[in-house]
């Protein structure tokens, strides 16, 4: 039996993040997506995923979830036997960002979560395409049904999370690192670092596509992770 695969989505995003994932990878194993709500620290979240996923498991995260991947590494490494980050950023948050996100939570406590949505958040994460405009409204949908709380406690853990340079550096399982080419929010260059610092990582970056590839690419990304876990399974039965 193939090893159970956990995603975790982005900020105000949910399982149709990943539903190109979920038809193909589901054909092979156990897909699941955990949800990334209910408390406003990475720790907590972390730790409230770990207490319901399987005992090992291949575990990927986009954006937000790939940050909170990266706690669940450090809290228990030898549960994750597969690493995938999307999209995501290992570095504490500026001070400028988290002062922007507080005037975010202030308009969206007054009521505005779509406004918010729509106008400072949506606009940056997606590449020009001729998908884009279902991928926004896709968005606006999901972030609609999680609500107002969860955008106050996502952003309040992104706001206080810390840099993850020694859990990165740490990392013993094969790691697959993706990122959209034109993903404005998490760079390429944020991408390279992290492939550096992961001694085990390979790193794709995928072509017309931003921040949300699973969607905005579902073909090269699918393509890249069925491959990369195929060359990592031949590798790991030959040793």
């Amino acid at each position: 039996m193939s090893e159970p695969l956990v995603f975790l989505p982005g900020m105000m995003c949910d399982s149709r993040l990943f539903e190109p994932q979920i038809v193909e990878f589901s054909k092979e194993r156990m897909v699941c997506v955990a949800p990334v709500t209910g408390f406003d620290s990475i720790k907590a979240i972390a730790s409230e995923i770990l207490e319901k996923t399987p005992p090992q498991f291949i575990l990927a995260g986009l954006s937000l979830g790939g940050i909170i991947a990266m706690e669940m590494v450090r809290q228990a490494p030898s549960r994750i036997t597969k690493l995938i980050l999307m999209d995501t950023n290992y570095k504490a948050e500026l001070p400028e960002v988290s002062a922007k996100r507080e005037q975010q939570i202030i308009a969206v406590k007054e009521g505005r979560l779509k406004e918010v949505m729509r106008n400072e958040i949506k606009p940056n994460y997606l590449n020009e395409g001729s998908e884009k405009e279902f991928i926004l409204n896709l968005c606006m949908v999901m972030a609609d049904n999680l609500g107002e709380q969860a955008f106050i406690d996502q952003s309040k853990a992104l706001s206080s999370r810390y840099d993850q340079t020694e859990t990165l550096k740490k990392v013993k399982v094969p790691t697959l690192i993706l990122c959209g080419l034109n993903d404005r929010l998490c760079p390429v260059k944020i991408h390279e670092e992290i492939s550096f610092l992961v001694k085990n990582s390979t790193l794709h970056i995928i072509p017309n596509a931003g921040h949300l590839p699973t969607l905005e690419n579902p073909k090269a990304t699918n393509g890249i992770l069925k491959e990369w876990l195929k060359v990592i399974m031949m590798y790991l039965t030959k040793r």
